[in-house]
């Protein structure tokens, strides 16, 4: 394939990839502004997100089926016209029931373009390339939690926060026309694949008696439960609690994307030393020491705003080490499953980031310190998982052996 052409078809497919990223953390800094307008408290706008990954984390376990039944385009179709029609109508609520409902039809519709992205990476370039095509992607999802906060803080600051719905609007509408006129169909539908639950629940079953794949699976999706503790609760803490602009809770935001982002780049360097399965042992009992000292100063009150930020940063940059080695460590053992595998691993981070996200929304909007316990749950949790799971990968390795 021709670079230029590459190059254009990597830009396309990280525009659907990021549409995601840029969902669930370009409204963020309004929180505040919503719950004014549509007068209720923040605690109860940040459900409007738990509904949101709700909705991916089923929609990537639907729109697999749908994209090898009618081909990737027309279901993405489908999903980019749900999610500008869903997009326009959040400007015409006024009552916080009405976002959170208008919020997972959202999440409905923008889950095609990401699971679409992935496929059409392994059907339009080779074994050789699709590496390096997945790291461009997964550059621009990185980046995209960096980007769309601090973009949010100032269209809400100038604008409203109606504006960021309009722009996501707008992005999905390019994205559309982008998809009609330059992407081409890069798989032919399949009309005796069968749309049958027992078929499709055979396939997730078969994935999910893997110990190596429910291990780290769910240490992967445990510990992301505790990054999207973070992500609902902290509007709340930054812009009602510490008092900071939507534009500074903005760039907060994107400086603890840094550690993320940053520490899983050193991952992929010190992969030359040590193995996945020991770098997630240690970065899991470094984010149980980090999360219980965060927990502990919060319960006693000794947090300011740059102590929480410190204590958010050190959690994250221990993400960045377990999440990647996790996830590759529970795909390891397929090669026939893997793609019901990480539609499974992604319904699975999606599904218990709901749930903590939910749980943050229950308690009282003057405090820090629930977000400081969903953490240490997570890890503490992620690590007992570790090592029960471990000895099941060893007395399954043992046998087949």
């Amino acid at each position: 394939m021709a670079k230029s052409k590459a190059f254009f078809l990597i830009l396309i497919l990280g525009s659907l990839a990021a549409l995601a990223p840029f969902s669930i953390d370009m409204y963020l800094p309004g929180f505040k502004a919503i719950a004014k307008d549509l007068h209720t408290d923040v605690s109860s706008v940040s459900l409007s997100l738990s509904t949101f990954f709700i909705g991916i984390s089923a929609g990537q376990l639907l729109y697999g089926p749908l994209l090898d039944k009618f081909g990737r385009k027309k279901p993405l179709y489908f999903g980019l016209s749900l999610f500008i029609l869903s997009s326009l109508s959040c400007l015409f609520v006024t009552t916080i029931d009405q976002l959170i409902v208008i919020r997972f039809v959202q999440s409905i519709g923008c889950c095609a373009a990401a699971v679409a992205a992935v496929a059409m990476v392994r059907d339009l370039f080779t074994v050789k390339e699709s590496p390096k095509v997945f790291a461009s992607l997964m550059l621009v999802i990185a980046v995209s939690p960096m980007l769309a906060p601090t973009a949010g803080g100032y269209l809400i600051a100038a604008l409203g926060w109606q504006s960021v719905f309009v722009f996501l609007g707008l992005m999905a509408f390019l994205m559309l026309l982008a998809s009609i006129w330059w992407l081409p169909e890069s798989y032919k539908p399949d009309p005796s694949y069968s749309l049958k639950p027992k078929p499709i629940l055979g396939n997730f079953l078969t994935v999910l008696k893997e110990p190596g794949f429910y291990t780290y699976a769910l240490i992967s999706a445990i510990t992301f439960s505790g990054l999207f503790a973070y992500v609902s609760s902290s509007p709340v803490v930054f812009m009602d609690i510490y008092k900071v602009s939507e534009t500074g809770y903005g760039w907060i935001f994107a400086l603890l994307s840094v550690f993320f982002i940053g520490f899983s780049q050193v991952n992929s360097f010190i992969l030359r030393w040590f193995s996945s399965k020991n770098i997630v042992f240690c970065a899991l009992i470094a984010q149980c020491i980090f999360s219980l000292l965060f927990l502990f100063v919060a319960l006693n009150n000794w947090l300011n705003l740059y102590t929480t930020i410190t204590f958010i940063a050190l959690f994250l940059a221990c993400l960045g080490f377990i999440n990647p080695n996790a996830s590759a460590l529970s795909l390891a053992p397929f090669t026939k499953n893997a793609g019901s595998a990480s539609a499974l691993m992604g319904a699975l981070q999606m599904g218990l980031g709901a749930l903590a996200s939910a749980v943050i929304s229950l308690f009282a909007a003057d405090v820090v310190w629930p977000m400081p316990a969903v953490m240490t749950i997570a890890a503490i949790m992620a690590l007992i998982c570790l090592l029960i799971g471990r000895t099941k990968i060893k007395t399954t390795a043992h046998l087949m052996h």
